[in-house]
């Protein structure tokens, strides 16, 4: 049984859910998302709880029995609170500014790397060093968090680069100096 697919969502006040075919549409406060789901999968809405079943045993609907319920409780959360990943920036003369829809940032290279932010993306500075990307949808603020990343992604001698605020770096020795 899959522990995952089984738990129930729960639907807080405010928020909507259609499921018209295997398309799952949820409104909440913060915007609205849309993500389509195999079509044999069932979607039940009981009393501002949503179950995902699955048809049978087979081996195919056991893996997308817990994506399924895995991809609509992400949606629900993005719609009532939303998603955010923290950046540090580690490095001398290493720096992030905002300018309007545009992140610059200075990463050691010769010329300023400038990221446009993506449709329903907003990225903040803090300080200089800091850089959060906020967003309803999971996927979309994970992969511009990982673009940002791998601009300059760190090196594992003294650590400078762009790195998750939880992310642990090892340092790794130098050569030694006989």
């Amino acid at each position: 049984m899959s522990r995952v697919g089984n738990a129930p969502v729960n639907l807080p006040a405010g928020v909507d859910v259609k499921i018209n075919d295997n398309v799952v549409t949820v409104k909440g406060p913060k915007g609205e998302l849309t993500q389509e789901i195999d079509k044999d999968i069932i979607i039940e809405i009981n009393d501002n709880v949503l179950e995902v079943k699955r048809p049978n045993d087979d081996k195919k609907y056991r893996s997308l029995h817990g994506l399924s319920r895995a991809l609509i409780q992400n949606m629900v959360t993005g719609v009532t609170d939303g998603f955010e990943k923290k950046l540090e920036i580690v490095g001398v003369g290493y720096r992030a500014q905002k300018q309007g829809k545009t992140l610059v940032l200075s990463l050691g290279y010769s010329h300023p790397v400038e990221m446009e932010d993506p449709e329903g993306i907003e990225t903040v500075v803090d300080g200089q060093t800091t850089v959060i990307v906020k967003g309803i949808d999971k996927q979309v603020v994970g992969a511009h968090a990982a673009n940002i990343r791998a601009k300059r992604s760190p090196e594992p001698y003294k650590g400078k680069g762009v790195r998750y605020a939880d992310e642990f770096v090892r340092i790794k020795e130098g050569k030694s100096g006989k």
